[in-house]
């Protein structure tokens, strides 16, 4: 498993990995979970409390199948954010989400950006 940073290139290589470990799940047909995931790229370090604090903070079930990458970015957003949080040791604000979006747009260029903390313009009656 490689070194976790909070930065752009760390962002779009999990992107990436999300997509191939995916793919290596359904080629073995095994089910895409956040607890598979989390023992394919760390094995033995995938410990039961580093996948619990994973799925707490993410608010994903540990056993339920994931939805492709691609298509419901949201929850992956939330796994990736989760992992950072754990792995680095960081609060929730130390994440650069912005960055975590930027990447997901330059693994999947074909998609709807992911842009979740924009700020919206109220306009006046």
């Amino acid at each position: 498993m490689m070194e976790i940073q909070n930065n752009h290139e760390c962002f779009a290589q999990l992107w990436r990995m999300l997509g191939r470990t995916r793919r290596l799940c359904r080629l073995n047909c095994k089910r895409f979970t956040v607890r598979r995931v989390l023992q394919l790229w760390f094995g033995p370090e995938a410990t039961d409390d580093l996948i619990w604090q994973v799925c707490s903070i993410s608010e994903l079930s540990g056993m339920d199948q994931l939805p492709p990458p691609g298509l419901y970015p949201r929850p992956h957003r939330e796994l990736l954010r989760a992992v950072v949080m754990v792995r680095m040791g960081i609060g929730a604000r130390d994440v650069k989400l912005d960055e975590l979006d930027a990447a997901y747009s330059t693994v999947y260029p074909g998609s709807t950006p992911l842009n979740i903390n924009k700020k919206k313009k109220y306009r006046k009656p």
